[in-house]
């Protein structure tokens, strides 16, 4: 499907920080909207083809916007230390690591059939690379595993906070939440299913039918309730995921040889671990330097794979494309709620 004309015209006259603003209201509009439970695999894909257009301009002809990135984009991170600092205590953050714009539906559906009431929701920006630990640093900790156990507490940006990193079911989370007024719960789900969902051509459709069942449950429901007895809460995450088993493979014998010498099967890459650095000539070019907060990397540039040895990752994320970086931030509270 085509780019709107309206957002391309707006992108065409805008500066870096109202492009970026109209490219992630529009993949929020794109993928917050209802889903059927029974057609969550089919819609899902649907939606994610397309929002290709999208990463088809920012690979090509916008594909400087990725320069400005940093500097514009309301970063989770950032967002989240501003919100806590604003807020008096009874504060909560409930970190699903990867999650992306798909998967907002279900926590806005639930919300709504719950009696929760939903006081902001919109996507906010991955770090880069978009990865777990440079959020981690992000939030003033040294890593995702940093948190467990109240290993985060009296330190980081989010003062006050008990944590815990876990990959424990929801029932098992909630039961592990005291009365502590401050929670920071970073749960490794559903970045431990994308390494595991690795049929190709058939991991989205997997991930999002286990993304309908576990984001509508009971027990997720449970800890949402938990979580927010006494408490204002904030659902996110710290990147979110490219379905790259749909991406096109690249054709150009050179062009395929190239990405696998620097990026191996991988996303982005650190400039030091590169055994040849020089970037290519082509232009708009196949990868992007970038000296971020948290590296000096080379980073795969838009939705394109190559043939690599092991074969190359059908979900995965830290490149440059919409939905790595794009996440959900949904504020939530309630009287009641069920």
């Amino acid at each position: 499907m085509p780019m709107p004309l309206a957002l391309l015209r707006r992108l065409q006259a805008a500066s870096p920080d109202k492009a970026w603003a109209s490219l992630f209201e529009h993949a929020w509009n794109t993928c917050s909207a209802p889903l059927a439970l029974e057609k969550a695999a089919s819609q899902v894909t649907k939606r994610d083809a397309e929002l290709g257009a999208v990463d088809l301009f920012l690979a090509t002809a916008g594909w400087d916007l990725w320069n400005s990135y940093e500097a514009v984009i309301p970063r989770t991170a950032d967002v989240l230390a501003s919100w806590w600092a604003e807020r008096g205590a009874g504060r909560a953050v409930l970190v699903l690591d990867a999650l992306s714009l798909r998967e907002a539906p279900w926590l806005l559906k639930g919300a709504a059939e719950r009696g929760y009431t939903v006081h902001q929701s919109r996507a906010t920006g991955a770090e880069l690379p978009a990865d777990t630990t440079p959020f981690a640093e992000a939030l003033g900790f040294a890593s995702r595993g940093s948190l467990q156990n109240n290993g985060g507490a009296g330190k980081g940006r989010l003062p006050g906070a008990t944590t815990d990193s876990t990959d424990l079911p929801w029932e098992d989370c909630a039961a592990q939440i005291n009365a502590s007024q401050d929670w920071l719960l970073w749960h490794h789900w559903p970045d431990e299913r994308l390494h595991d969902l690795g049929a190709p051509g058939h991991a989205l459709a997997a991930l999002a039918k286990e993304a309908a069942e576990k984001l509508t449950s009971g027990a997720f429901w449970g800890l949402v309730h938990t979580l927010t007895t006494g408490r204002r809460l904030v659902i996110t995450a710290d990147h979110g995921y490219a379905a790259s088993g749909h991406f096109p493979d690249t054709a150009d014998p050179a062009q395929a040889q190239y990405l696998k010498e620097r990026l191996k099967s991988g996303r982005w890459t650190a400039l030091a671990e590169i055994e040849q650095p020089v970037p290519g000539s082509w232009v708009p070019p196949l990868d992007l330097r970038l000296k971020t907060a948290h590296a000096d990397a080379t980073f795969a540039l838009g939705r394109r794979k190559w043939k690599s040895q092991g074969g190359y990752p059908t979900l995965t994320h830290g490149g440059l494309s919409l939905l790595e970086v794009a996440v959900p931030f949904i504020e939530l509270s309630r009287t009641g709620g069920a």
